[in-house]
Parts: structure tokens; C-alpha cells; sequence
């Protein structure tokens, strides 16, 4: 079982991981040293204490939208996207239990010889026997992306934050890998968020945080430690709430 939770200031939380996190720099596909270097992160979470869940993207395999862009049936890009989100979490259920973590993957797609089928009670028990619970699939209907499959689980399970791990520091006022003028914003609420179409998340999530009071902290997954800081309450990337 996980280590004591004194000082945490979030006790529950659904961590949000870009599928491009698990391609390292390859930026397409599955990179097992990448993918090695967020377990190890997780690891340090599950350990001091967070009731943890995981979801994670698709975008190193199949992004349904761009596909979709180029010709394909949005609904059926859609269903890829999913697939491979459940790649994803696979891969990084077999680096977490190799560093000793109790997983468990559930998909909103039923594929009973890979994953459980999402039932909310069930995960729920997951999560309180201390097992970290990745999520898959989405929410298993097209037209929605993973950031509104996060943060719907997020509020199934009753988690405190939600923790949107990205490549940057946390939400700027432009894109800083595109305007060097662009500066970083340390809180922010919903409704600026999505009048300003900052790009934290899609309009369905953001409004789904809003109407349920679920703050996201917005944040750089490549340095070390900073989701364990965030969870303890220190000033880390971008609070949205």
C-alpha cells in the first residue's frame, strides 16, 4: 500500500499524459526509456500516499481529428484514436508493475483479454486498495477528445485535481515554442480560459471542471518530481480554477 498522505494537499488525482509523453523524441510511436522516465515519476506519487489514476492519449499512433482532416470518417479515426490510447496503456501498465506498482488498466472499449471493462464502482475499489488505475479508450464514443475522458474520470472517481502533464511549464499567455514574447500565466479561471481560447483543454473539459468545481493544474512532465510538488501544494505550472 501506498505511503501516508500528511502532506499532501490533493489526495486523489487523475493525471492526464499527452500520448506524445510515451514517444520521447522519436515523437511518434512507443519508446520504452521514455516511458521509463514517467514511471518513475508515477512511482514517487503512488509511493507518498495519492490515490492515483491515469489517462493517457493517443496522439503517437492515431489523433483521430487529424486524420479526419485528411480525409477519413471522422467516426472511425475517432475509434483508432482509442485504439491506440489503449496501446498506450498497456505499455505503461508493464513499465509501472516492472518498477513494482500495482496496475490496473480499464477501457471504455470492451476487449476483455486486454483490459477490464470501465465500471465506476469497480474502480473506485481499485483505486482505494491502492492500485494505480489506468484509463482507457476515452470515453468510448467518438467526437470526444481524451482531455473531456480525463476529466469525466476524474469526477467519477472523486479526485481533488486533475493534473495535465505537458511539454511546457504550464498555460502562457501564446504558444511559447512558436512566440518568444509569450509569458507564463500562474492562475487562471475557466471562463478566461475558454474566452481566450488558451488551448488548456477542449470546451467540453473545461466546461465539465467548471460546473464541477475540479481545479487543473497545468504542468511540465519533464521535470522530475513536479506532479509529487503540484500535489503537495507548491507553486508548479498553472492552476486553472
Amino acid at each position: 500500500m501506498p505511503g501516508a498522505a500528511g502532506d499532501l494537499k490533493y489526495r486523489r488525482a487523475l493525471v492526464k499524459l499527452s500520448g506524445e509523453s510515451l514517444a520521447g523524441n522519436r515523437g511518434f510511436g512507443i519508446d520504452p526509456p521514455a516511458i521509463e522516465e514517467l514511471t518513475h515519476d508515477i512511482r514517487r506519487v503512488h509511493g507518498s500516499g495519492v490515490s492515483l489514476g491515469l489517462v493517457v492519449g493517443g496522439g503517437n499512433i492515431m489523433r483521430g481529428t487529424v486524420a479526419s482532416a485528411r480525409g477519413m470518417d471522422r467516426v472511425s479515426a475517432d475509434y483508432m484514436g482509442m485504439l491506440a490510447t489503449v496501446i498506450n496503456a498497456m505499455a505503461l501498465q508493464d513499465m509501472l508493475e516492472q518498477s513494482g506498482v500495482e496496475t490496473r488498466v480499464m477501457s471504455a472499449i470492451r476487449m476483455e483479454e486486454l483490459a477490464e471493462p470501465y465500471i465506476r464502482r469497480r474502480a473506485l475499489r481499485h483505486i482505494e486498495k491502492g492500485r494505480v488505475v489506468i484509463f482507457a479508450g476515452g470515453t468510448g464514443n467518438p467526437y470526444f477528445s481524451t482531455d473531456t475522458a480525463a476529466v469525466l474520470r476524474a469526477i467519477e472517481m472523486e479526485a481533488d485535481v486533475i493534473m495535465k502533464a505537458t511539454r511546457v511549464d504550464g498555460v502562457y499567455t501564446a504558444d511559447p515554442e512558436t512566440d518568444p514574447e509569450a509569458s507564463l500565466i500562474d492562475e487562471i479561471g475557466y471562463l478566461e480560459v475558454m474566452t481566450r481560447e488558451l488551448g488548456v483543454m477542449d470546451a467540453a473539459a473545461i466546461s465539465l471542471c467548471k460546473d464541477n468545481s475540479l481545479p487543473i493544474v497545468v504542468l511540465n512532465i519533464k521535470r522530475p518530481g513536479a506532479i509529487l510538488a503540484a500535489l503537495r501544494g507548491e507553486r508548479i505550472g498553472t492552476l486553472v480554477a
